[in-house]
């Protein structure tokens, strides 16, 4: 079964996926979020490519779709720069769908990945960079649970440094399932 949350699950890539993915990393707006350039490669090279990393994936990098409960894939989420001696990764998330923009949705799917991350894997920090200038997205991560480390300068761009330890995430899981409500049993 896959991670879900309150709107959305985390499943295993498809090429089905492929044309939203090839549609959103040509966006401008969408890289411009990413700190990224628009993919230049014709959707045919695309899928090649795309294929080629369904088949053989890369073992330092999980790559997951984000669906919606009805099935509406929206966008992807990863977890990359995986290693294992330090204990760690960094965090990706990209909502391509606008029309599921500043709903919760970006929230769910990382809570969602955590869940994934910190139950079936022994990785003790998840940390991710966010354009400093992107608060939509800061929003979304301190809502799941980051917390900011500080300002990180890369390829030219200024980001905010978030993590978050698997402690910090058990205390939050712990205490959003003492929120939810119960259900009486018939006896």
């Amino acid at each position: 079964m896959s991670p879900q949350a309150n709107s959305v699950i985390i499943r295993e890539k498809k090429l089905s996926d492929s044309a939203n993915d090839y549609a959103w990393a040509i966006d401008p707006e969408l890289c411009r979020l990413d700190a990224t350039m628009p993919l230049s490669m014709s959707f045919r090279d695309a899928l090649m490519m795309y294929e080629e990393e369904l088949l053989y994936p890369a073992p330092r990098r999980k790559r997951f779709a984000i669906d919606t409960l009805d099935g509406v894939h929206i966008g992807n989420c990863m977890f990359y720069d995986l290693d294992e001696a330090k204990g760690q990764a960094e965090l990706g998330i990209m909502i391509g769908n606008r029309r599921y923009w500043s709903k919760g949705y970006g929230t769910d799917a990382v809570k969602a990945l955590l869940d994934l991350i910190f139950t079936r894997t022994k990785l003790r920090r998840i940390y991710l960079h966010t354009l400093e200038w992107n608060v939509r997205a800061q929003k979304c991560f301190k809502k799941a649970g980051f917390h900011e480390i500080g300002p990180v300068r890369r390829n030219g761009y200024e980001f905010i440094e978030m993590d978050i330890t698997r402690e910090q995430w058990e205390q939050l899981s712990n205490a959003e399932a003492k929120q939810k409500p119960r259900v009486a049993q018939a006896s």
